[in-house]
């Protein structure tokens, strides 16, 4: 793995462990606050929308950017934004910060971050090593978000010690965030970044891949939508409702799925080799999904979480190989615009399904959430194997 490489996966595993620790924190900080559970969707909901927006600002002229400069000035946002979370106590200014910031409801990514760093990835990468660096990089943010979302009660054990009123925990936790920050801007100044694909002037974005570039967004933003039902923040508000876990416990459950989730993405790559990006994603993801439905309508606890961790053996293992697939299926000098596309549809596709979601888990202990994400989401793995079986990538044509 090249310098540079092993450089953004370090960064992606900063990164991982603040965002599985206020994926968690941040709902259970707003419940704190006295939000409801609509508000808490609202505001996750927002974090979505905003992510969307800021990626596709930069993200359609970003072979036109000094790449560095986006992740530094990203890294500055995410500073401001661990502080205002930590000194907020509003609905509607939380609400504006979720929408401007860089806040992360999942222990996944979603922000301007992503799209930058895979097409680095990409550059200082061959195609035939491609889907391994992106189980490495994927693995790292996975491994690290699960620690993240295990210490998610540290922060209100240490406010405890200190006499602190409710919400000192979360406030503890955003500072923490913040200085997550300050480190990955440190990081990202030392790297030293290939030379990216420039795209002329006179050309438009995605000139010559259009058209698979946009079967593949309206293909991911099915599943994102779908996802929207299920982040993070919405599974810790479902299993506290409905089984009544502390933070402790969904604590160590989300850092069992994610360790789960992460460590399997290893395998994705050997088994891509033998069966093919495209199957390799249906064929882990469908079997995921179904498990997902499952959790939503068991009535113990105990198969519930048997359910969830079934499903986090499976449903990341297409994390990478997809990565691969869009990064070569266009020419080099469109990858960060293809990136860009692919990813911020899912996040404006899966903004909405939290504030549903939040609803209907104010007039529901059933995982209806769930449910529907789960249903949805194996919708897209049947169109994505019918549509796209037989496309080649572009570097084997």
């Amino acid at each position: 793995m090249a310098p540079v490489a092993r450089r953004i996966v370090a960064a992606r595993g900063l990164r991982g462990l603040a965002d599985g620790l206020v994926s968690v924190v941040l709902t259970i900080h707003l419940l704190a606050l006295g939000f409801e559970a609509t508000e808490v969707g609202a505001i996750v909901a927002a974090t979505l929308v905003g992510s969307a927006a800021l990626t596709i600002a930069v993200g359609l002229v970003a072979d036109r950017l000094d790449p560095r400069e986006v992740l530094l000035a990203t890294t500055a946002l995410m500073v401001a934004t661990g502080v205002g979370f930590a000194t907020l106590t509003s609905f509607w200014p939380l609400l504006l910060l979720a929408v401007v910031g860089t806040l992360n409801p999942s222990a996944g990514d979603v922000t301007i971050f992503l799209p930058t760093e895979q097409s680095i990835l990409a550059a200082a990468t061959p195609a035939h090593t491609r889907p391994a660096v992106y189980a490495w990089y994927n693995l790292a943010g996975g491994i690290a978000g699960a620690l993240g979302a295990l210490a998610a009660g540290l922060p209100d054990r240490v406010a405890g010690t200190w006499n602190a009123g409710p919400g000192a925990g979360g406030t503890l936790a955003f500072a923490g965030y913040a200085g997550v920050g300050v480190a990955l801007a440190l990081l990202y100044r030392g790297a030293a970044l290939p030379a990216m694909p420039r795209r002329a002037h006179d050309v438009a974005p995605l000139a010559r891949s259009r058209p698979i570039v946009l079967q593949l967004t309206a293909l991911f933003s099915l599943d994102a939508f779908g996802g929207g039902f299920v982040v993070q923040s919405l599974l810790v508000l479902w299993l506290a409702r409905r089984f009544g876990f502390s933070a402790d416990v969904i604590g160590v459950v989300l850092f069992a799925t994610g360790l789960l989730g992460a460590l399997s993405q290893l395998v994705s790559a050997r088994l891509a080799t033998r069966i093919g990006l495209v199957r390799t994603m249906v064929y882990t993801h469908l079997p995921a999904n179904l498990l997902l439905v499952a959790a939503g309508l068991v009535p113990h606890a105990g198969a519930a979480v048997a359910c969830l961790l079934g499903r986090a053996l499976l449903s990341q293992m297409d994390v990478p190989v997809r990565q691969a697939y869009v990064m070569s299926v266009v020419p080099p000098e469109e990858r960060a615009a293809a990136a860009t596309l692919t990813a911020v549809p899912r996040s404006l596709a899966a903004a909405l399904p939290p504030l549903v979601a939040g609803i209907m888990l104010d007039r529901s202990t059933i995982g209806w959430p769930l449910v529907c994400g789960g249903v949805l989401k194996a919708l897209y793995d049947v169109l994505l194997l019918v549509q796209l079986r037989d496309v080649p990538p572009h570097e084997a044509t």
